[in-house]
């Protein structure tokens, strides 16, 4: 595969605003990420040089959500077949290391049948080849997955869903658009009134809203009115209000300027968990969380998993511990992540929860 044009995306995006004017930043972020010949996801499939992901941090991560998935299936009785469904699964590390410890309970390996939700082709190859033992199915969408009895988990989805901003303008609202400055370049700006979606509860001047936040909970609900099921989301936000102004780029391990690097940097925005929670009780789905990571892994046994680890490989005391305290910490990935869990109503909350 040729690698990715530095100038192709920008050009064209360019090119797009002139002909048809400034475009709503939701715009930009999906041609940015999924534009099949210049974005992101499609020229980086070793993406994650760009920023450090709790799978690839340790796999104490995927190990703790495999035996959580294991043991929300025996809640769901334990049925024959069942579909495990990842979003958006990246290069397929978390998942190698879900089944590996989901693996050793009892019957759990007979009854998964593993479905990825995963658009790009240069990741799905990497996926293949790291889950190449395991019997692995690619869909373009949730929806795509056959129904039945499910389990579904992503790690940092969430984050990279396309968001619409808007600015206050007066009493009114303004969305926040990307077009041209007078010597051709990108710049961000102001578009003409817009009104906030009904369920945004605004917080000061700026406005984050993630359109697909209600496709993929109506999905969910669908899914599990149909069959028993349950759906974990570990992404980053604050989980007592809604963001204002997140939108942020990412490039070999520094923050970028979003409007510098089209198509060759991550847009990642914080999630907005309270409209997810509002967006989940209108479609009937109980919300359980959102917990911080540091509490939800604990809970979990994290210490006790590293405590093993250490004790099977003792020339790597170190790094094993070092990794698995970047997961809990708050001052790293401890309390910025938040884990947060679906079910229908009736249902007994989740491990970790």
């Amino acid at each position: 595969m040729s690698g990715p044009t530095p100038s192709g995306l920008r050009a064209r995006i360019q090119e797009a605003i002139r002909v048809n004017g400034p475009m709503p930043v939701s715009l930009y972020m999906l041609m940015c990420l999924h534009d099949p010949h210049d974005g992101y996801y499609a020229t980086r499939p070793g993406f994650n040089h760009d920023f450090t992901t709790a799978p690839e941090t340790s796999q104490v991560f995927g190990e703790l959500l495999g035996l959580w998935v294991a043991h929300e299936w025996m809640r769901l009785g334990s049925p024959e077949k069942f579909w495990l469904i990842e979003l958006g699964p990246g290069r397929g590390t978390m998942m190698a290391d879900l089944l590996r410890a989901a693996s050793s309970v009892k019957g759990f390996s007979a009854a998964v049948q593993v479905a990825l939700v995963e658009a790009s082709p240069a990741l799905r190859k990497q996926q293949a080849h790291i889950l190449a033992r395991y019997d692995i199915h690619h869909f373009d969408e949730l929806g795509s997955v056959p129904t039945g009895p499910s389990i579904i988990v992503a790690n940092e989805f969430l984050d990279c869903l396309a968001i619409r901003q808007f600015v206050r303008d007066g009493n009114g609202w303004r969305e926040r658009q990307v077009g041209l400055d007078r010597d051709g370049n990108l710049a961000f700006g102001a578009g003409p009134p817009a009104d906030l979606p009904e369920d945004v509860i605004p917080v000061g001047d700026h406005v984050e809203v993630t359109p697909a936040l209600e496709t993929l909970v109506t999905s969910l609900a669908h899914r599990f009115r149909q069959h028993p099921g349950r759906a974990l989301f570990v992404d980053y936000g604050p989980d007592d209000r809604s963001p204002d102004e997140t939108l942020r780029a990412y490039k070999a391990g520094e923050q970028v300027h979003p409007l510098a690097h089209p198509g060759e940097s991550d847009l990642t925005a914080d999630v907005d968990f309270p409209r997810l929670r509002r967006i989940c009780e209108s479609e009937g789905l109980a919300v359980h969380g959102p917990t911080q990571q540091r509490y939800f892994l604990t809970n979990l046994g994290a210490k006790e998993r590293a405590d093993a680890l250490i004790l099977a490989n003792s020339q790597r005391t170190d790094e094993i511990r070092k990794a698995v305290e970047k997961l809990v910490s708050p001052d790293q990935m401890g309390a910025r992540f938040k884990c947060v869990a679906m079910t229908l109503h009736g249902v007994e909350p989740p491990p970790g929860f």
